[in-house]
């Protein structure tokens, strides 16, 4: 079978596109390589990729429908998507929201575009994040909270991706699964993501910021866990004309400060703590 990954040079498009090949899958990746964190990372996960015959790489940009079209011309047997791709960084999108707009907004609809006009689509999975549930403070979160007080234009523009897959499965028949990550960590990660940047500021001497001080906590979920219920999931899609929304994540919170301890205790280093609102 023939699938798309975008944002296969991706943190988790990576590793789900390494997954798919080691299933057997021929995998078609596609990935803009901007610059929001060094290409050269996004580069070597690609290298591992593209170790595989079953993979192909194609780098353009989501959001312009002319590239999306020229793939259906190229790869015409495409019969599922991963669709990773997106813009990350929640303090990131106050202050460039119009590239959020473009890569989360406008690329989810181009997306959907291409896919209601494959000529089979088995099912399209695609990232959504558990910032949707913004200032709900009902805990645990579940897929039947409201989800309309985002905390971030990140959240906005994840929501949006949500209300725009809805329609188009109700209007188009496409079976879609949106999956709300938490937290993800593990190898190959983003150089941004917290447990980098403690390390990177223990090592240095540096104070290591932590919002919403002691009290932060975080449901933390390991990558190899996160691909394997995306994989689960592609694997049971829902009917034709419905759009599901589910939760991945771990199911206990844990305290960034017990994050910064963890290091602490790695790196042989007490950390500088900084408290912020």
């Amino acid at each position: 079978m023939t699938v798309l990954v975008t944002g296969a040079a991706g943190f988790v498009g990576f590793h789900v596109a390494r997954a798919l090949l080691e299933r057997g899958e021929r995998v078609i990746g596609v990935d803009d390589l901007n610059s929001y964190y060094t290409p050269a990372l996004k580069q070597a996960r690609l290298a591992r990729l593209a170790g595989h015959k079953a993979f192909s790489f194609h780098c353009f940009d989501l959001s312009d429908p002319a590239n999306l079209a020229e793939l259906a011309v190229k790869e015409p047997d495409i019969q599922g998507i991963f669709h990773l791709a997106a813009q990350a960084g929640v303090r990131y999108s106050l202050k460039d929201p119009y590239v959020f707009a473009n890569v989360n907004v406008r690329g989810h609809v181009a997306m959907l575009e291409f896919a209601r006009r494959l000529k089979r689509l088995d099912h399209l999975v695609y990232a959504s994040s558990s910032s949707v549930y913004g200032r709900n403070t009902k805990l645990p979160f579940m897929e039947t909270d409201p989800v309309d007080q985002p905390g971030s234009f990140y959240a906005v523009t994840k929501r949006s991706a949500e209300l725009t897959s809805s329609t188009y499965s109700y209007l188009y028949g496409l079976p879609q699964t949106g999956l709300r990550f938490f937290t993800i960590y593990g190898p190959w990660g983003r150089p941004d993501m917290a447990y980098y940047t403690f390390a990177r500021a223990i090592m240095r001497g540096q104070p290591v910021t932590l919002y919403e001080g002691h009290a932060l906590a975080r449901d933390f979920t390991y990558i190899d866990d996160v691909v394997r219920a995306v994989l689960a999931v592609y694997d049971t899609p829902p009917q034709a004309g419905q759009a599901r929304l589910l939760n991945i994540g771990n199911d206990r919170p844990e305290p960034v400060r017990h994050l910064v301890e963890l290091l602490e205790h790695a790196l042989q280093r007490r950390a500088q703590i900084t408290l912020q609102p």
